[in-house]
């Protein structure tokens, strides 16, 4: 009853009423399968493909090497020397982790630890730095000596553009194994 100007009106309230609830049954792994982190994803340290990305590095980085070592005028310039050291290193870094990759994915072992990704990236930035900046160097000087200086009857051109070539592929497969390291590294 509710008193309003002097008279006296029913109203009409609704009361709450609690219903309990029940807690809903614990769902099953099979329902509702734990969350697990993707740790190896196809192109990181330890995969096949992973495994691939190193193996197309140091092809292609010792074909370079190969390529320009085997002209004889390639000391005169410091560019090709520098192609040289760096697709040295890196066919080197590429085999060494081409044989971690195998070890690791013949005794099914994931390489996650992190300071063996941070030593992963830290090496794949190094290496393809300088490889890019050595392929785009020897870039420069087969540019001036083919079309500045039309010198290449005198030069090894066809060989210095076919290892600078196979420096930017080596390059290109570095890159990924960079960024998948880099990437995992930054996501932790």
């Amino acid at each position: 009853m509710c008193i309003l100007g002097g008279r006296e009106e029913e109203m009409n309230v609704s009361h709450a009423s609690v219903h309990p609830v029940e807690d809903p049954p614990a769902a099953t792994e099979v329902e509702n399968p734990p969350r697990v982190r993707m740790d190896d994803i196809e192109g990181m340290p330890g995969t096949l493909l992973g495994l691939a990305l190193r193996f197309f590095q140091f092809l292609f980085a010792a074909a370079s090497l190969s390529v320009m070592a085997s002209t004889s005028d390639f000391p005169s310039v410091t560019a090709f020397c520098y192609l040289v050291a760096a697709t040295g290193l890196q066919s080197l870094w590429s085999l060494s982790l081409a044989s971690v990759d195998v070890y690791a994915i013949m005794v099914k072992r994931s390489l996650q630890n992190r300071r063996l990704v941070s030593l992963f990236a830290i090496g794949d930035g190094v290496t393809s730095t300088l490889t890019f900046a050595a392929a785009c160097a020897s870039a420069g000087i087969t540019v001036l000596i083919d079309n500045d200086l039309n010198s290449c009857a005198q030069n090894h051109c066809v060989q210095f553009e076919t290892s600078t070539a196979l420096a930017f592929i080596s390059w290109f497969a570095a890159l990924p194994c960079f960024l998948f390291n880099f990437w995992s590294l930054a996501s932790r």
